[in-house]
């Protein structure tokens, strides 16, 4: 046991490290993403949360904070997850093919108004490309949460906050703290009297 400490030390250090690089210019991102999905909220709109993998934890993780609570007692806000409807994943996996799992969902429940956010590592998953191609037919507001360079989503979307990493566990890790500290400020702006 004693063996792994020091690999665990340098693990955290090395989250840590990726979280205070975050820029000026991505904490201003992380700022807007919040006003604008508690705008979306207010006017009656709902926060759609899509990915892959570890991100389709993450988007299922925020949807929940979102309709739950994060940090206060509060009215539900419209929000899910695009991962975790296993009737419609499987039957569009099967009948659409897995690159159109996201776009069918978002075609069905998407509306001028809401905001989508994408969530990719890579920037670069097909089923999440489409979904996004078919948030821009709905007339959402499209926000992505990537890695270091975007991949292709960064030039597809509205907002794009990348995490200034290419290690995939690094970006989930941040991921899933910037969509908390969004919840947080969601809440906040959405409780004021």
């Amino acid at each position: 046991m004693q063996a792994f400490i020091q690999q665990i030390r340098d693990e955290l250090r090395e989250s840590a490290r990726v979280k205070e690089s975050f820029s000026e210019e991505l904490l201003g991102k992380i700022a807007r993403c919040a006003e604008t999905c508690a705008a979306a909220i207010q006017a009656g709109g709902k926060i759609i949360f899509f990915g892959n993998g570890g991100s389709a934890a993450d988007a299922q993780h925020l949807a929940a904070e979102l309709v739950v609570r994060l940090g206060r007692n509060r009215p539900a806000f419209a929000s899910l997850s695009l991962a975790t409807n296993t009737s419609v994943l499987t039957a569009a996996g099967n009948d659409l093919g897995f690159d159109h799992l996201f776009s069918r969902q978002i075609e069905a429940l998407a509306s001028e108004g809401d905001v989508l956010v994408a969530l990719s590592t890579s920037g670069n998953s097909a089923n999440v490309l489409n979904g996004v191609e078919a948030g821009r037919t709905k007339r959402a507001f499209i926000a992505a949460f990537t890695g270091e360079t975007g991949g292709k989503l960064a030039e597809k979307v509205d907002l794009l906050l990348n995490v200034p990493s290419r290690n995939a566990q690094r970006i989930q890790e941040a991921h899933i703290t910037i969509g908390h500290i969004i919840c947080g400020l969601i809440e906040e702006i959405c409780c004021r009297p």
